[in-house]
């Protein structure tokens, strides 16, 4: 019996490059990992099901469980993690000193239901004073004109948004101060030393610690994804799977405290790992539902909040149940 080929679409990660290169083989698949922009998979995932296996933003998974049947049904694996308090860039000349400055502001996000977008009108609405709502929102292409939404979203009027013109970009209107600030989880080309884009939160480390010390909170951005119809056929990929990307990930996490030979070129790599486990623990970058719980019950009431999912949903709803249990001897 042959083994069954899937197509996994993934960005270009140390934690997955082992079942890129190979080197790790889920039990019983045979793997063709195709590494794309986190955007492309994204949008041909939502749009057109492409894949049967890929990574996803894990809002648009959330918000794809309203629909009967849900599409997806996802495995307890995060191949994307970021704080986003660095991801708050505003007009030099906007007045906004402080993130309550937001509020009464009129700030561009690419889309609505972007993760980083959740997260950040989330933590600013929770531990700074600036309500969803108090802010005005322009939603379009960051770099390159006309982007629209992945998938339709309906806030009944319970947030002031509109598209930016046609023919322009929120980096752009950043700039030139047609928007104030901009929610995003990519830099804009028009933040630059001495230019009229500069960060909300001038020393985003100190703040990102300073939010992990208080809330225990790692934010999630991405999760893998097994198309319904794969999963139905075949429910035991969902571990296997989840197996090998664990191991690709401990593969990853062993190779980057390598002091013998820097494996990527950031100078102080070693010393940065060593304060990451200091701060976070031996595992930081954790996959698994027990151990996420907080973090995803968080996104999960943010979510709900912003008008993006029909009703709250719980942490062991998103996942595939064979992958959130394991045999033991």
């Amino acid at each position: 019996m042959g083994r069954l080929r899937l197509a996994f679409a993934c960005g270009d990660y140390d934690r997955t490059r082992a079942l890129y290169e190979g080197t790790v083989r889920p039990d019983g698949i045979d793997l063709t990992y195709l590494r794309l922009p986190v955007e492309e998979t994204f949008f041909r995932m939502m749009r057109h099901r492409e894949f049967e296996v890929a990574e996803l933003s894990l809002s648009s998974y959330v918000k794809s469980l309203d629909l009967d049947p849900s599409p997806f049904v996802a495995l307890p694996v995060y191949p994307s993690r970021q704080f986003r308090h660095g991801g708050i860039f505003v007009n030099a000349s906007s007045g906004i000193a402080r993130p309550e400055d937001l509020r009464g502001k009129v700030v561009g996000t690419p889309e609505w239901q972007l993760t980083a977008g959740v997260w950040i009108r989330g933590i600013l609405a929770d531990r700074h004073g600036v309500p969803v709502d108090s802010v005005e929102y322009r939603t379009g292409g960051q770099e390159t004109p006309g982007r629209i939404e992945k998938a339709a979203v309906d806030l009944g009027g319970r947030v002031r948004i509109e598209p930016i013109p046609a023919d322009t970009t929120l980096s752009a209107m950043l700039a030139d101060g047609g928007i104030d600030a901009l929610y995003s989880p990519r830099v804009p080309s028009s933040f630059r030393q001495g230019g009229p884009v500069r960060r909300l939160f001038a020393d985003q480390v100190a703040a990102e610690k300073e939010y992990f010390a208080a809330t225990g909170i790692f934010p999630i951005m991405h999760v893998v994804v097994v198309r319904r119809d794969v999963y139905e056929r075949h429910p035991w990929v969902a571990q296997s799977l989840t197996k090998a990307l664990h191991l690709a990930k401990r593969a990853a996490m062993d190779n980057l405290y390598d002091s013998s030979a820097l494996r990527f070129t950031l100078p102080w790599l070693i010393p940065a790992v060593e304060e990451a486990k200091a701060l976070m623990g031996e595992d930081y970058w954790s996959y698994g539902l027990e151990a996420n719980a907080a973090t995803l019950s968080t996104f999960l009431r943010y979510h709900h909040e912003q008008g993006l999912s029909g009703r709250r949903y719980e942490p062991k709803e998103l996942f595939a149940p064979e992958a959130t249990e394991e045999f033991v001897i």
